[in-house]
């Protein structure tokens, strides 16, 4: 196998990275040089680089002519001062699904050379945009060690013995005897709807024939890596499958700059989550929209995957054309990407995802797992995302998993340590568990799998992420069922948005993802709500008269509603006091409708959380009130009253 200097995995554990771009916008050049700000940004934390995405303009002839393409990256390269003993130079691979080039080189540049490389390419007027092909890895923070197995393979009836991430947090006690406070309430779900006429995309490491799983789909997907290294396949070409052929770099020729593991197996885990496993059929765990298709897309293989090939998957999953390979006979709804990295979102990827947006999916994305603001991980910090943090078993956000405001909420992806804790013994609790390929390196052959041992956990926002995918199957096929039109990527976001279950366990206020835990019965139930004719107002939180509702958290603009209802013949005042807790609340509230900061009725906002709003002689209605986060705040106490 020919040996390729790909850029080592730093982490084992990165972020996913989405990609996409509109039907109608792909084919579109932009009229004037988009040029990046800053290239280490480009770069994010890899070290070397032999592969760059270009975009040329519109008659310029590289844009369509590969040897004129290849002939000025190599200029370019000359020009940079890499024509000495280490001459490289550069050949044409593809057109994008885009519009964008590929462009491999000869040897791998590092950091310097490629930003030198970079800057040549920049200053020439035909080049619209160029950047660096970036690697992609999974977003699995951990895997249950040795030590953490399950004693028993569980029948569906038992899987609450095990998967407490598909269940009500109710604190019902839990595997390990802990309260159950960031499970997913899916169980509850599934008197409503099981994903039917639905299909799930999951692009990554791709999918394994298991006893306890639907792999109907495996043929019909794609190999999307464009790298033998990579694939591990004999050409660089993309073959028709989805399937998982192995990912290990212990022992694998090339690897050895790589994170060290056997195969993975990420892509039937998360598969198995969003809906693959089989349910109901007495044998192993349970999949969230168990009647939904799940489509394998393979993008990540030894080492990861490149940022190019998961940009042609988005397009492609979602239904879009990409040169080369045979459309989609099954577009999904809903994409998951369990992946990601270090850097901005690329113009490839918003492009992408843009298109798959435009074609009608949703797209999901882990938020990753370096514990810093998701505004540097990509493609989670892409416009058109649903980015998904993780929590644990106690609802506090695990320790690993990225924070910030560009989180759209969390969902149960484990956190490994008793009490969600940052270190310390591995628990059961501390996994989410789905089926797995019990293979070291290729996987075995389904005639040969025992499923006592052919499952295990996983914990990362790699196994959050297709909570939320297959909780968005079974809005849409709920939809389906009561024959009403799919909702928009846009109305998915915002009813999941509102009907999350609050943390328990209240994030950091400058560490905040989303406004709770996903809370798929809810949302459901929500997607499938009969539109209100009569007495309609906002969705509100209730609360009653005189009575306390402490702990209240929310990010820096945040907004959290909540309604008191003042009947007739009340005398004297109606007040309302926030107070206690750190950062800044502003009090907002009118009757009979939601408040805004333009329509106020009656105001509040004093710095710090001491807000008071008092109406003398309260009309009987509905009183609404809101609390906005002028900064981070947390443990505020809000309380309303009348006599």
């Amino acid at each position: 196998m020919k040996k390729r200097n790909i850029l080592p995995c730093t982490l084992a554990l990165a972020v996913i990275a989405a990609v996409g771009a509109t039907g109608a916008n792909a084919a579109k050049t932009p009229k004037l040089p988009i040029r990046p700000a800053n290239l280490a940004a480009q770069l994010g934390d890899q070290p070397s680089f032999h592969r760059i995405v270009v975009q040329y303009r519109d008659g310029a002839r590289e844009a369509t002519d590969r040897s004129a393409a290849a002939a000025g990256i190599t200029r370019a390269l000359s020009r940079s001062g890499l024509a000495g003993t280490r001459a490289a130079s550069a050949s044409h691979l593809r057109k994008l699904a885009t519009g964008e080039h590929l462009i491999r080189l000869s040897r791998s540049l590092d950091r310097v050379e490629t930003e030198a490389l970079l800057r040549q390419i920049q200053a020439d007027p035909n080049v619209v945009s160029v950047r660096p092909d970036r690697m992609r890895r999974i977003t699995r923070a951990a895997k249950a060690g040795p030590d953490v197995k399950p004693a028993y393979v569980p029948n569906d009836p038992y899987f609450v013995e095990y998967q407490w991430h598909f269940l009500a947090p109710d604190g019902s006690p839990t595997y390990d005897g802990g309260p159950n406070r960031g499970g997913a309430n899916v169980s509850a779900a599934w008197d409503l709807a099981d994903g039917n006429g639905i299909t799930i995309a999951v692009l990554d490491t791709g999918i394994t024939e298991h006893p306890d799983l639907d792999t109907s789909l495996g043929d019909a997907g794609y190999d999307f890596i464009s790298d033998s290294f990579v694939s591990g396949r004999p050409t660089d070409d993309r073959v028709p499958g989805g399937w998982d052929l192995g990912d290990w770099t212990i022992g694998y020729p090339g690897a050895g700059s790589c994170i060290q593991d056997y195969s993975s197996w990420h892509g039937t885990h998360v598969a198995a989550t969003a809906g693959a496993e089989l349910t109901g059929n007495g044998v192993g765990m349970t999949g969230i929209a168990h009647n939904a298709k799940v489509l394998p897309v393979r993008v990540l293989g030894h080492c990861g995957g490149y940022e190019s090939d998961i940009i042609d998957a988005i397009v492609w999953a979602a239904g879009g054309t990409v040169p080369g390979v045979p459309d989609n006979p099954n577009p999904a709804h809903v994409i998951n990407l369990s992946l990601g990295g270090e850097g901005p979102c690329s113009a490839g990827e918003a492009a992408a995802i843009a298109q798959a947006n435009a074609l009608g999916a949703v797209v999901v994305v882990a938020a990753g797992n370096e514990n810093t603001n998701v505004s540097n991980a990509s493609p989670a910090n892409c416009p058109g995302v649903i980015a998904v943090a993780s929590n644990g078993v106690t609802s506090r956000r695990a320790f690993y998993s990225n924070y910030g405001a560009g989180i759209t909420l969390s969902a149960p992806g484990g956190g490994i340590f008793a009490n969600d804790g940052a270190g310390g013994a591995q628990i059961y609790d501390g996994f989410v568990w789905q089926a797995l390929n019990p293979g070291d390196t290729t996987p075995v052959p389904l005639a040969q799998i025992n499923p006592a041992n052919a499952y295990g956990g996983m914990a990362g926002t790699s196994q959050a992420a297709p909570h939320v995918a297959g909780v968005v199957a079974l809005m849409q096929g709920a939809r389906l069922d009561a024959g009403l039109p799919l909702l928009t990527p846009e109305e998915v976001k915002d009813i999941l948005v509102s009907t999350v279950s609050p943390f328990t366990v209240a994030p950091g206020a400058s560490q905040p993802i989303g406004p709770g835990i996903l809370n798929a019965a809810a949302a459901v139930a929500k997607a499938i709500e009969p539109p209100c004719e009569e007495n309609c107002g906002p969705v509100a939180t209730p609360i009653s008269n005189g009575v306390a509702v402490t702990g209240l958290a929310g990010a820096a603009g945040s907004e959290v509603l909540y309604s008191i209802e003042v009947p007739a013949g009340v005398n004297g005042p109606l007040s309302i006091t926030t107070s206690g807790g750190s950062g800044d609340v502003t009090l907002l509230v009118s009757r009979g409708e939601e408040p805004t900061d333009a329509n106020a009725q009656y105001r509040s906002e004093r710095p710090g959380n001491n807000e008071t709003v008092r109406v003398d002689a309260p009309q009987a209605g509905t009183y609404y009130i809101k609390l906005v986060g002028v900064r981070a705040y947390s443990n505020v106490r809000l309380v309303a009253r009348h006599n």
